[in-house]
């Protein structure tokens, strides 16, 4: 990749550029499969395509972090060892913050007065519990995404059955429409993005297999779904883009416009052919 990006004349990049780019293009958007699955009918594939999606992202996160900590000018064995060890760091620190707070939280719910047996209080709380699982792995500079993924696992497991059923049907309404909410923004924020005349006009002159078992239980049509759902990219690509490539709050730089709008490219390509192809 340094050859070839070296070639095409976009402008200086370093190593982390690079290893950023591979963390950047190895995040996956699960969730316009997951739009076409039935949680019901297929409860399996369902859970495999998404479990594989956001353990993906949070894979990719902890990584483009780990990255960005080191000074990867000189790179050695010793350097190399150490972002190795600063991966699995973030990552096992990240998940057991997670399981701590997600425990936190079945414990105040189920031993605590203040939120037993109360709608209102208990779907709050879990709200706000998951939501301090983000906020202390920020704080700490760990994973936040990989955070809350394994503090709402817990939680399923946990917390979730601590409280009433009508709390149950609340949460699970209020999430399902948090989320959604988010997915419509997301989309329209890289849509709008997209037509950002100022970062193109930039790079204007620029070059524009499943193993088959006959005992498994996933078959070969839910094994091209499961691959197809590994080919898209997303909202995490677009941040993570963002985040290494955009100084100073724009992208006039050529080399940085270069890699946005090639992200952007990529994300709009992905999801469009996969709608199409649905």
């Amino acid at each position: 990749a340094i050859k070839f990006i070296k070639k095409m004349n976009i402008g200086s990049l370093e190593i982390g550029d690079y290893l950023a780019i591979g963390a950047i293009f190895s995040a996956t958007d699960s969730v316009c499969t997951l739009q076409v699955l039935n949680q019901d009918e297929t409860p399996l594939l369902y859970s495999l395509v998404f479990g594989e999606g956001v353990v993906n992202d949070a894979t990719s996160v902890v990584l483009f972090n780990a990255v960005q900590n080191f000074d990867l000018s000189h790179m050695s064995s010793s350097i190399a060892l150490q972002l190795v060890g600063n991966f699995l760091y973030l990552f096992i620190t990240s998940t057991v913050l997670g399981v701590a707070v997600g425990l936190l939280s079945a414990y105040i719910i189920k031993k605590l007065y203040f939120g037993r047996h109360s709608t209102d209080r208990e779907v709050a709380i879990m709200i706000l519990m998951a939501y301090f699982s983000y906020l202390l792995a920020d704080l700490f500079y760990l994973s936040a995404i990989l955070t809350v993924f394994f503090c709402g696992i817990v939680m399923s497991h946990y917390t979730w059955h601590n409280v009433t059923e009508s709390s149950r049907i609340t949460a699970k309404h209020a999430f399902a429409t948090l989320s959604f909410v988010a997915e419509i923004f997301i989309f329209l924020y890289v849509g709008m993005d997209a037509l950002d005349i100022e970062k193109w006009s930039v790079v204007s002159d620029s070059p524009g297999t499943s193993v088959w078992s006959p005992h498994e239980k996933i078959y070969l049509k839910q094994q091209v779904t499961i691959w197809w759902a590994g080919l898209m990219r997303g909202s995490v690509s677009m941040a993570l883009a963002y985040n290494q490539f955009t100084k100073y709050g724009h992208t006039k730089l050529r080399g940085n416009s270069m890699m946005v709008t090639s992200t952007i490219t990529v994300v709009l390509f992905s999801t469009v052919v996969r709608h199409v192809n649905s």
